[in-house]
């Protein structure tokens, strides 16, 4: 058990460095020797092996008690579910329902974002190591919350979780789901703190909370002006989205037009964690004309232009899942996304670049796409890429450049003053199956005499 005191020292560490980062961590002390037989759901890290993975945690503590939700009601309730023998459940087989998200990319496979930004733990980072000098310019500290122990405790409490069956967890879900509507942003923040924390691995507790009433509840706080809770919030939404039935949950009861809103003004983790938000619910076809419409796009073009590494990969990944939609293609043209995504080409080695080529495919289904891309020297970019990049990303390049110059003579063209004709004799001869089959075609279309070609050209 951690003492108060330890708790309230390592909460004021995790606070003064939380929003003083480009990308907060939470201390997750290491994981417990005891076995637990439990049924595990598809987590976020598991599912964004293909789209994007994940995990989550949080850390805040008080002593104080605040209307019903408190340290001594949530652990004191806990701590006698703890004591029962471990239930053993199964899974949701709607879970498997995941697996599609594999097929959804077809050859586009390595566009998976990793895990979002809240999820990285330093389990083996020592506190000390967290310090940061205060930002003078950071947010300022939320005030007091009442019920921090089921959080900051993570290694008793995730224990205690995994080791229950949702019915005997219901009271303190109960108990969450009404705090959700507390006057206190402090009891509110708490409240989704913990939402959050049980919605993270495991499949039957997203389906309990969903069904409790808590997504009505977390919605509103999606525009809270406290960063803290609006982080906990889209969070815990984003975890609970992995169970199918509550995606329709989350759609019916407006969630769209306030992820997007995080995606415009929440912190890095936030806007991360709404964009994976999103492409969670984009996993319903009928989803991505409305999340385009209710102005998606340009918010995640925005992260891809200023967000971090991490942020610029979900915000790839989700572009990808909504531009499979032609409307979603020209809001993303509209936007200014193909200037930011050809300078992505270019950058080698941190994951990206792979991601970019595939979503420039995409574009290249419409007209407006390839000139965009033909404009902002796409051609020359996607040249360099097969002379530099893995055999994965000269896949995807000389299939975006096949796009570009299969109906188009000026194409070919400048495709032959880049220098392309060296680097596609080399893929031809030296490249994976995928990848000479697709610089033999282009190669061939090179060869065709201008005039045979020109008819079809505007």
């Amino acid at each position: 058990m951690v003492s108060l005191e330890d708790s309230h020292s390592h909460n004021s560490v995790s606070n003064s460095a939380h929003f003083g980062q480009t990308r907060p961590y939470y201390y997750t002390p290491p994981p417990s020797s005891i076995k637990i037989n439990r049924a595990m759901g598809r987590s976020m890290r598991t599912i964004r092996s293909t789209i994007f993975r994940t995990d989550c945690s949080g850390s805040e503590h008080s002593g104080a008690i605040s209307e019903n939700m408190t340290d001594s009601v949530i652990d004191i309730r806990l701590g006698e579910l703890a004591k029962k023998p471990p239930v053993n459940s199964k899974g949701s087989s709607s879970d498997e329902d995941y697996l599609q998200l594999s097929q959804a990319f077809s050859d586009f496979s390595a566009c998976s974002s990793d895990i979002s930004g809240e999820l990285q733990r330093l389990a083996s980072v020592p506190v000390s190591d967290l310090v940061l000098t205060q930002n003078p310019n950071s947010k300022p500290e939320p005030e007091p919350e009442p019920c921090l122990g089921f959080l900051e405790r993570e290694k008793f409490s995730t224990e205690i979780i995994e080791s229950i069956s949702p019915e005997d967890l219901q009271p303190t879900v109960k108990l969450c789901v009404d705090s959700l509507h507390s006057s206190s942003v402090a009891v509110k923040r708490s409240a989704a703190a913990k939402l959050r924390l049980l919605a993270k691995n495991r499949a039957d507790n997203r389906a309990l909370i969903g069904e409790s009433g808590a997504i009505p509840g977390l919605i509103p706080l999606l525009r809270c002006t406290d960063p803290w809770t609006q982080e906990h919030a889209v969070t815990a939404l984003l975890n609970l989205s992995l169970h199918e039935p509550n995606k329709v949950l989350i759609t019916s009861s407006g969630a769209i037009k306030s992820l997007i809103y995080v995606l415009k003004t929440g912190t890095d983790t936030s806007k991360q964690n709404a964009a994976c938000g999103l492409l969670s619910l984009a996993l319903i076809d009928e989803n991505k004309l409305s999340i385009g419409a209710c102005g998606a796009i340009p918010p995640l073009v925005c992260l891809l232009i200023n967000g971090t590494n991490r942020g610029k990969k979900d915000a790839l990944t989700t572009l990808y899942k909504l531009c499979s939609v032609k409307l979603n293609k020209e809001r993303a043209i509209s936007a200014g996304a193909v200037k930011p995504l050809v300078g992505l080409v270019g950058e080698q080695g941190n994951g990206l670049a792979e991601k970019a080529m595939v979503v420039l495919s995409l574009l290249t289904g419409i007209d407006s796409g390839k000139e965009a891309i033909v404009e902002e020297g796409g051609i020359a970019a996607l040249v360099e890429a097969i002379e530099d990049s893995s055999d994965k990303g000269r896949e995807f390049a000389v299939l975006t450049l096949l796009q570009l110059c299969m109906d188009s003579v000026r194409n070919r063209g400048l495709l032959v003053r880049e220098g392309g004709i060296p680097p596609l004799v080399a893929l031809s001869q030296n490249g994976t199956a995928k990848a000479k089959h697709k610089a033999e075609t282009l190669l061939g279309y090179l060869r065709e005499p201008r005039q045979e070609a020109s008819s079809s050209t505007p």
